[in-house]
């Protein structure tokens, strides 16, 4: 059988993936690849987080090739260089992969993918990680959607998900020469500070497929009140998974058609949704490339954002604002690289409103902390908070994160648990311990008296700002 490169990306799984099937289906032997090439990501290389997650998950991809048969073969960039040697040493005649959408990319693919061609050589690309491709969907006139309502109106009306497969059992194996061991790539922290990452996560398909069961089996009956309770385990953690293509969003979208019932087809329709706005932050990012780094709404560009004062960023940063639930979120991120959606916007709006600090600086650190790191969906989730995006709030809502607190963490369980300060404090108090200091001074003395920002005057000074951009 002839050999074909089949080059994972984040598309870290070999059921459902369009790449290894055609490769297969054409008769090819394929040679699993993976090319570490982080400076062709542009300004927006892998973070720290990211990195020792996908060593993890390409240590599960290999293992679960090897249990088949095959193995992963690694090597470093540049990639074109990297394919073109990979070629040479296994005599392939074929490359397929599955495509990536981030604005660096896309350009280096399409030329690989000419040049190889003009070199006699199969090349096809397929959609692995997606339920449509960015350019599919359009609004009635022809143009990007920049409201998410219509969008998933039109993408629910051409609703076809491909149906779940299944690779087979054995795969051909391909020896080849010169392969770099996984560590070599330095992906894995030298210092373990992701030691406590792994408790709540397990990287790979198979972690992914236990994810979507549980999720499926659990928390799914009371989802669309749940999943703005981080006090509450109300949500279904897919999201790294999606990310590095550990299982495909045509898998979960099956799995929940198949529990569907009168009972619970709200609860469906309310996860497909959340399905939907990473497919419209896609969308976005494909046609609007130049957001992740810039305002959609070009009326912000001239907005007065401050300046990051001495040690606020880092406070912010830290999870040391003196406002428990922004603290709380902060600190859950760095002991898991993660963080609750609902508590992810409270922590944003906080930022870019409160501080009125631009949300660049805050979109950078989630980059470099989550291990869901996705630039379509971080790209979105500020620039909607920041009120300079797409189907953005808007800049003069302002989220009170006390208000926030007491009506998603009612008895501030969530705030006791990751800011262990408070735990002595009333239920009552955590989401406000300056309003009885004496109090807060006894029983949480190692707590900020005060917030960095005085709440009222934080929304006052953003709304000034925002009123005098407008004029």
């Amino acid at each position: 059988m002839p050999v074909a490169l089949v080059w994972f990306r984040n598309d870290l799984r070999l059921d459902d993936n369009p790449a290894l099937r055609m490769a297969l289906d054409e008769g090819y032997t394929p040679l699993p690849v993976y090319i570490h090439a982080p400076e062709e990501e542009g300004g927006w290389m892998p973070g720290a987080a990211s990195d020792a997650w996908r060593h993890r998950s390409l240590r599960a991809l290999d293992a679960d090739l090897r249990a088949c048969g095959s193995a992963l073969h690694v090597r470093r960039g540049p990639t074109g260089a990297a394919l073109r040697a990979l070629l040479r040493d296994s005599g392939a005649r074929a490359v397929f992969w599955n495509r990536k959408y981030e604005p660096a990319t896309r350009p280096r693919d399409a030329a690989l993918k000419k040049q190889l061609r003009e070199q006699g050589l199969r090349v096809e690309s397929a959609n692995g990680g997606l339920l449509f491709e960015p350019w599919d969907l359009a609004t009635g006139q022809g143009t990007p959607y920049r409201v998410f309502t219509p969008f998933w109106r039109t993408a629910r009306a051409r609703w076809n998900p491909p149906a779940p497969w299944k690779a087979p059992d054995r795969l051909p194996s391909c020896a080849i020469a010169d392969d770099m061991p996984l560590a070599s790539l330095g992906l894995a922290p030298s210092i373990p500070w992701d030691r406590g990452f792994w408790d709540d996560w397990q990287p790979g398909e198979a972690g992914a497929r236990e994810a979507l069961e549980v999720f499926v089996d659990g928390a799914l009956r009371g989802y669309r009140e749940d999943r703005d309770r981080p006090d509450r385990v109300g949500t279904s953690r897919l999201s790294p998974h999606l990310h590095f293509g550990e299982i495909a969003p045509w898998r979960i979208a099956a799995a929940l058609e198949q529990t569907r019932t009168a009972a619970n087809a709200a609860e469906v329709e309310a996860f497909l949704r959340e399905l939907g706005w990473r497919e419209f932050a896609w969308h976005l990012l494909h046609h609007f490339p130049h957001t992740a780094d810039r305002n959609l709404n070009p009326r912000f560009d001239g907005f007065a954002w401050a300046a990051p004062g001495a040690g606020v960023l880092e406070a912010w940063q830290r999870g040391r604002t003196g406002v428990p639930i922004v603290d709380a979120g902060m600190r859950e991120l760095w002991a898991t690289g993660y963080m609750h959606n609902r508590v992810r916007m409270i922590a944003a709006s906080f930022l870019t409103k409160h501080l009125r600090l631009h949300w660049s600086h805050g979109a950078r650190w989630f980059w470099d902390t989550l291990v869901d790191a996705d630039l379509a969906n971080n790209t979105l989730g500020w620039q909607w908070t920041a009120g300079t995006g797409a189907d953005a709030a808007p800049y003069f809502r302002v989220f009170n994160p006390v208000t926030q607190a007491r009506r998603f963490d009612p008895r501030g369980e969530y705030i006791a648990r990751w800011v262990p300060e408070l735990r002595g404090l009333p239920p009552a108090l955590r989401f406000a311990p300056w309003e009885s200091p004496a109090m807060a001074a006894r029983l949480a003395p190692d707590y900020p008296a005060n917030s960095l920002v005085d709440l009222a005057a934080g929304r006052e000074a953003a709304l000034a700002a925002y009123r005098a951009s407008a004029d």
